[in-house]
């Protein structure tokens, strides 16, 4: 084979290789996020049974730091599956055209926009989180919200959330990925990623209340990373997310209400 014709081959491969980039950073992210990295405990230890100790003194910037991480690293795991098939299909699309020979660096960068998103929701989660462990209102040991009213009218803004008009549009982005690749388009690796960061905004204006909910089950509890990364994929990737989000809005106000009524 011809050099011109191996490098038309391996160009055509643009979706394959943005699909081993994201399983590898998939699992490496699932990985980090299950051995709690940095943290006291992993996140097995956490979801068999988090110590519930108040929290005492403050934070180092290299505990900020690997808190951040711990965020951000667990934001990745948790919302690759539902921005897979916008990543891929971006990853076609410069496959077919002009910019075909900077396909993978192209990904790369709207994949990396859409991650310094999520790395702005992480910072801001992180600032709650030490204010809220430093006022005794969230366990240092099971990063949990330590009274119940706090965490039902968490689970109840959520849930009316769901029914807002800024989740419906933001869902609508999400759930359209050649929609906004049309409307959004931008040429070069500056273009790539100024488009990863517009669909990665779009993705916090849909998401950002359900992940602030990891606060009311542990933010390393397995059972809540997990059930709401499926809640996520749910609504963004099936033809039945809509309806699922708004169901799901449902028992989010109905359990936060239950809470305060003293029944949860």
């Amino acid at each position: 084979m011809t050099a011109a014709g191996l490098t038309a081959r391996l160009l055509g491969h643009g979706r394959a290789f943005a699909l081993a980039m994201l399983g590898l950073l998939f699992l490496l992210a699932g990985l980090y996020t299950l051995l709690g990295v940095g943290m006291p405990m992993s996140a097995l230890e956490m979801t068999r049974g988090p110590a519930m100790a108040a929290a005492q003194g403050g934070w180092s910037a290299a505990q900020a730091l690997l808190v951040f991480l711990m965020w951000w690293v667990m934001m990745i795991a948790m919302m690759l599956p539902a921005v897979a098939p916008t990543v891929l299909l971006h990853a076609a699309l410069l496959s077919r055209g002009a910019q075909a020979d900077r396909a993978p660096a192209l990904t790369a960068a709207f994949l990396g926009g859409y991650l310094a998103a999520w790395a702005g929701f992480s910072a801001a989660a992180t600032a709650a989180h030490r204010a809220l462990e430093a006022g005794g209102a969230v366990t240092a040991g099971g990063m949990a919200l330590t009274a119940g009213v706090p965490g039902a009218l968490l689970l109840i803004a959520a849930g009316v959330y769901q029914f807002t008009p800024l989740k419906g549009a933001c869902l609508t982005q999400c759930r359209a990925p050649a929609a906004f690749l049309a409307r959004h388009w931008r040429p070069g690796a500056a273009g790539s990623l100024r488009m990863g960061l517009a669909h990665g905004v779009f993705c916090l204006g849909c998401c950002w209340v359900l992940m602030a909910l990891l606060f009311v089950g542990g933010v390393m509890n397995l059972y809540w990373i997990v059930g709401l990364a499926a809640f996520v994929a749910l609504e963004k990737l099936t033809p039945l997310g809509a309806r699922a989000g708004r169901v799901g809005g449902l028992v989010l106000i109905g359990w936060g209400v239950l809470v305060l009524s003293g029944g949860g």
